[in-house]
């Protein structure tokens, strides 16, 4: 698989990562030895960039990458993991105490010494701009503790205050199909200032995968069953804040633009890819056969300019209005 440059973090990693989310919680019920059989079927298919967080299952999917990773020494595999979202999403929480205890936990829980990436995890608007926090994370680095440190954002405000920041070296955000708005100045500030982009979501949880139905149910512990609203957390994370129905009609005109012998899925995380300035693109996968596709994403043709043309005239007519100013 390609590999490209993650940002300042100046690691080589796969243009289709993994995103770990669901071997943690909030998709229904993880079984430990699908879990491991989901990080080994991606690295056979040339995976070599990991995503968690210190929330996902209070520490499952890190546990499970840990896990992994000593029974597979050696591997050339780069574990980004996130945090900040353990306490009240305060301000002040956001300091050195806090992020030396958080690292702490999430090096034990990964087995690891040192982090490779640590990213704050969509916290507080104000805390992407506040100096001291960057402080603190420049000093976890002069420790030892973590090798780098980037953002994960909900707004693209966000994205481009954390940018001009000189220590950060990643930015994390939901880029997809149906969520363009970060195309127009997050990549190119973070491609001009050195900036590593991790799309996230980038089947906007699974619509774009082609599979659901206006009849498909979710699991009562599953996000896109309990969170449509945002009640639990932003709703951006869910269906990336698409209404359901709309996001039905706009994928059924999507796979009308798929090349023959591609899947949806496959198209959607490949038209991402080509994208000027991201690094690598992180869906997430129940099984192993969905986890072989995604990563066979990354040798899918055919994602031209009339492909791309045609991405963008769906989203403006059934998207822009309402998600583009939104996020």
């Amino acid at each position: 698989m390609e590999k490209r440059i993650l940002g300042k973090t100046g690691r080589n990693v796969s243009t289709v990562g993994l995103g770990t989310w669901q071997l943690g919680a909030d998709w229904g019920d993880v079984d430990p030895a699908q879990a491991q059989a989901i990080l080994a079927a991606s690295v056979e298919a040339g995976v070599t960039f990991f995503d968690t967080a210190d929330v996902y299952g209070d520490g499952r999917s890190e546990h499970a990458i840990g896990a992994f990773l000593a029974d597979n020494p050696g591997l050339d595999i780069t574990v980004a993991t996130k945090m900040g979202r353990r306490m009240e999403q305060r301000p002040e929480n956001y300091n050195l105490t806090n992020f030396r205890a958080w690292t702490d936990r999430s090096r034990r829980n990964l087995g690891v010494e040192q982090l490779d990436l640590v990213q704050l995890h969509c916290p507080p608007t104000a805390v992407y701009s506040n100096a001291e926090v960057y402080d603190a994370l420049d000093t976890l680095v002069a420790e030892g503790a973590i090798r780098n440190y980037g953002v994960s954002v909900e707004r693209t405000e966000e994205a481009l205050e954390a940018i001009r920041h000189e220590g950060t070296a990643t930015v994390q955000i939901i880029l997809n199909a149906f969520r363009l708005k970060p195309l127009d100045k997050v990549l190119p500030a973070a491609e001009a200032a050195g900036v590593g982009i991790i799309a996230r979501v980038p089947l906007a949880s699974g619509l774009l995968s082609g599979k659901y139905t206006a009849e498909t149910s979710f699991a009562a512990d599953d996000h896109r069953n309990y969170n449509r609203t945002g009640s639990a957390f932003d709703v951006g994370e869910t269906f990336s804040g698409v209404d359901f129905g709309q996001g039905l009609k706009a994928v059924a005109e999507f796979e009308e633009l798929v090349p023959d012998g591609v899947s949806t899925a496959q198209a959607a995380i490949a038209w991402i890819a080509a994208q000027d300035g991201v690094s690598t693109v992180i869906p997430g996968a129940r099984n192993v056969d969905q986890a072989r596709a995604n990563a066979a994403a990354a040798d899918v043709s055919g994602i031209d300019a009339t492909f791309d043309v045609g991405v963008r005239e769906i989203y403006d007519r059934y998207f822009r209005e309402s998600i583009h100013p939104r996020w």
